[in-house]
Formats: C-alpha cells, structure tokens, sequence
C-alpha cells in the first residue's frame, strides 16, 4: 500500500480542526542581548539571524546565559525555531544545546504536547505561507503575523503518523543523499584521472601555438543589444546564453570570457548559427584538429595558463 493510500484511510472519518497558532501557544523570543555583551569567543554561542542554523560568529558569557535563561523565556528542547526576518519561515529543531538567539528575529511557540506535536509543528512549517497575514509579501514575520497563521489539527496519533512517514522519506533522502555524494566524488576523481592521463604528452607528439590550429576573435555586440525572444544564441562571457535576431558566424568554436576574473575559462561549445559578445573570445580549430579535442584540452589547461603567464598574478584583459 502506498503512503498516500494509507493517510487516506488513517484520515478517513477523522475530524480535523484548524487552529490558529496564537490559540495554540504562546509566541516566545530570548531577552534582547546588546552587541558590547557578545565577543567572537566565549562560553554559550549566540545566534543572530544570519548565523541561524549555521555556525556561530558570536558568544555570550556563562554568567549572561544562566541569568537570562533564568528570568526569561527559554525554549525547551524539541521545540521549533522560526527565523522572522532575512529568510522568513527558516526552521530549526532546538537541541537543547546550551545557546541563546537573536530576540525578535528567532522566535518558537510554546505549545502543549498534548494537543499538537512539536516536529508535526515542524513539517507543517515547510508548506506555510507566510505572507498570508499581510496578503503580500512580507519583510518581517510580526508576532501577530504569526499568531495569525492557522494550522490543521488532527487527533495525537494521526499527528504521530504523519511525522513516522515524514522522517522515514527524510532519512531516506539523506541516506541517497550522502551515497549519490560519494558517487559523484569517487566519478570525478576518475574523471581526473583519465583526463590527466588522456591530456598529458611528452616529446612524442608534435606541440603547437594555439594559432597556429585555431582561428581566434572575437564579437561585436553587447549585452543591451540582447531581446528577451531572439533567433539566434548571444554568447556574452560566461553568463547564460542570450538571443539576438542576427547572428555574427556559422562555425563550431569554443566560447572563452577575454577579460575579469573568467578570463581564459571555457564557457560554451558553439555550433551553427550564433552572434558573440565584443569580449568573449571565439576559438574555432581547424579542419586538420578535432574541435571537441581542443574543447577539452581548453577546458583543463588554458584558464591555468592564463593565469600563470600573467604579469604579477594580474589576470590580462585578452588572451
């Protein structure tokens, strides 16, 4: 039986009440922490919202933390972490872990166990609109804002239910996650391999100047000649391909940015018909070369030499 299946029937004559979250519990925040009472090392960490879920920059003292914790609202372990500015509905699971947050920005909902699960809470966050409140969209989740957002309630265990299937996909995809990862990983080192092996020669084979096997030059347009609708493809350096109504060549080439921090990376395998910024580069091999050779060729060496030819490490305007 399917998951979808089985909710159906776990649902079926199940009354579901929507509440609002203000009736719920109680919308709660730490005690606002000046800036002269953080140091970048220290006892507790302190998250800001733009270190939220990430690695703190910040610390309070154990002093500080223990007061604070003490005489103001804390959350408990398990209850949901909301950010309320930057990225608005960001959520994190508290741990427990002795820490302290960003008062108005990172805020939770003090909620009865007994009525709604802290984690159903937490998938349930994942699908939120937040801008509902406000009809638009918002910069800042206001306390009222988030009072104001209405969450179905379903019986304990139905609630139980949902979080079981919703965290058996979620270690399932990390699972997948982490074995794809190491799939790609060991795939590109491979790749290297062969490719330092197929691309390194030595004396037995004849080296030449890139101009003597290839033509190179370069557009004539700008960007603010690109249309949102164009016939042909407009290669500008190193961005997605744009379109222009005319085209400039008709050939095969390799597309290279010929100045900033791009310089000398390939960027695109033109064929056919395309029109080329005024400073990208075209590399268009000749009929006795391989193009898709020297694509690849390119590809690994050509940026690195660029660079390593530069006068003191100053990337050059051309190639």
């Amino acid at each position: 039986m399917s998951h979808l299946g089985y909710m159906e029937k776990l649902l079926d004559g199940v009354e579901v009440e929507w509440e609002a979250l203000g009736d719920i519990g109680k919308v709660s925040m730490c005690k606002r922490v000046l800036k002269h009472q953080t140091s970048s090392k220290g006892d507790v960490p302190f998250y800001k919202i733009g270190t939220f879920g990430k690695e703190p920059d910040a610390y309070i003292t154990r002093e500080l933390f223990e007061e604070y914790k003490t005489k103001y609202s804390y959350p408990q372990a398990g209850e949901v972490l909301i950010s309320a500015s930057g990225t608005i509905g960001r959520t994190v699971i508290f741990d427990g872990q002795d820490s302290y947050f960003q008062d108005s920005n990172i805020v939770w909902i003090e909620n009865n166990e007994s009525e709604i699960l802290n984690k159903y809470l937490y998938y349930f966050y994942q699908i939120v609109n937040w801008n509902v409140a406000e009809g638009g969209t918002i910069k800042r989740l206001y306390n009222d804002n988030l009072r104001k957002i209405k969450v179905p309630i379903p019986p304990l265990n139905v609630q139980a239910e949902i979080v079981r299937i919703l965290d058996t996909f979620t270690e399932l995809t990390a699972e997948l996650t982490a074995e794809l990862t190491a799939e790609l990983t060991a795939r590109q080192q491979q790749y290297a391999y062969y490719r330092d092996q197929l691309l390194t020669f030595d004396d037995e084979v004849e080296w030449k100047t890139l101009e003597e096997v290839a033509v190179i030059g370069t557009g004539s347009h700008n960007t603010q000649d690109a249309l949102e609708e164009g016939e042909y493809v407009f290669y500008a350096r190193g961005r997605e391909p744009l379109r222009l109504n005319t085209f400039d060549f008709d050939e095969t080439a390799i597309i290279t940015a010929g100045d900033g921090a791009g310089v000398g990376k390939v960027f695109h395998y033109a064929q056919g018909k395309y029109a080329l910024h005024q400073r990208a580069y075209r590399i268009v091999p000749k009929e006795n070369v391989e193009p898709r050779f020297v694509y690849h060729y390119i590809l690994e060496y050509f940026h690195r030499y660029i660079h390593q030819v530069s006068v003191n490490e100053t990337i050059p305007d051309s190639v």
